[in-house]
């Protein structure tokens, strides 16, 4: 599957830093509404976050879950939305110079009906979105970044 990508005027551990702020993930995450609970010592191996998707009160509960971490290189998750499945979602940061960074995230379906979907079909679909999650996501790690510069 092809990466949608950004570059974002910050260190790769000042971007990653906002991913490791589970509290943060409805303000970048398309569809998350709401954080009920992040587990203790997330982004861990195994740690999750409890959100709920969609507006209220039809929003659905549920978690993301986190595969793979390497500070402050990838974050790879497992977001689930019952009764739909679940996805894959690898989030990769490659710091360009010191206070630039591209964010490549890569997302496809790995259990329910969305896995009988062909990867092209899924990349066309979860693109816009996946665009405009990292564009939320460029923006709040700019404003942090700009708030330590003005400290």
């Amino acid at each position: 599957m092809e990466p949608v990508e950004i570059t974002v005027p910050a260190s790769a551990e000042d971007t990653f830093g906002v991913l490791a702020d589970g509290w943060l993930y409805p303000l970048w995450v398309v569809g998350a509404s709401h954080i009920r609970d992040v587990d203790p010592g997330w982004p861990a191996v195994g740690t999750r976050i409890h959100h709920s998707l969609g507006p209220w009160p039809l929003n659905l509960s549920d978690t993301t879950k986190v595969r793979a971490v390497d500070p402050p290189r990838m974050l790879e998750l497992e977001a689930r939305l019952w009764p739909v499945g679940s996805a894959w979602i690898r989030l990769e940061l490659t710091e360009i110079t010191p206070d630039r960074t591209r964010i490549s995230m890569y997302e496809r379906a790995i259990s329910g009906p969305a896995v009988l979907v062909p990867d092209l079909i899924q990349t066309q679909v979860l693109a816009p979105r996946n665009k405009e999650s990292l564009s939320r996501l460029a923006d709040l790690v700019a404003g942090r970044a700009r708030n330590r510069k003005s400290e």
